[in-house]
């Protein structure tokens, strides 16, 4: 039984007991860890495809190492103009054990939660135009280039576009 299963963006072609070099995983050595975009599993003459996933289907794996690749070279030369320059890069790699393929019902991982957060810090900055209403003591030089635009735009001057901060905050107070 054979799969090929995208793993960090690259797609492979896995079997049972086999050893793959992938691009370097965040999990720790010896973790465990579980692919579920297999989007092919074949099996003697059995071949199932995905469009594009196989629902249910998963390949599991253990993280044997963390290591890097071999050294590549990379040389540019423009002849003739004294322009040469050399890199070296080395990539970095996890190597993984496939301890298993699932054809068919395996749930999908959840989807981690890190989104909610930035939302949660988002809603105090939106606060800060409707602040600047009154004129007394208002601290225009503490306001971004985009609320002293929406402000303008609220008190109705024209041609804001082209303006910068300095030019901005000085037609606020004279309106």
């Amino acid at each position: 039984m054979y799969a090929i299963v995208e793993i960090a963006g690259q797609q492979f072609k896995v079997a049972k007991d086999q050893k793959v070099f992938v691009h370097r995983l965040p999990e720790e050595e010896g973790a465990k860890v579980s692919f579920d975009n297999v989007l092919l599993i074949g099996e003697g003459d059995k071949v199932t495809i995905g469009a594009p996933a196989i629902d249910g289907a998963q390949v599991g794996a253990k993280v044997l190492k963390h290591l890097q690749g071999d050294k590549v070279i990379v040389f540019k030369k423009k002849r003739r103009k004294g322009y040469r320059k050399k890199n070296g890069h080395r990539q970095a790699l996890t190597e993984i054990l496939i301890e298993g393929i699932v054809a068919s019902g395996a749930q999908k991982a959840a989807p981690k939660a890190k989104a909610a957060a930035p939302k949660a810090e988002a809603a105090p900055k939106a606060e800060a135009p409707k602040a600047a209403k009154t004129d007394d003591a208002v601290d225009y030089d503490a306001m971004t280039v985009a609320q002293l635009k929406d402000l303008a735009k609220n008190k109705g001057v024209t041609g804001i576009s082209a303006m910068k901060k300095a030019g901005l905050i000085e037609a606020i107070k004279n309106v």
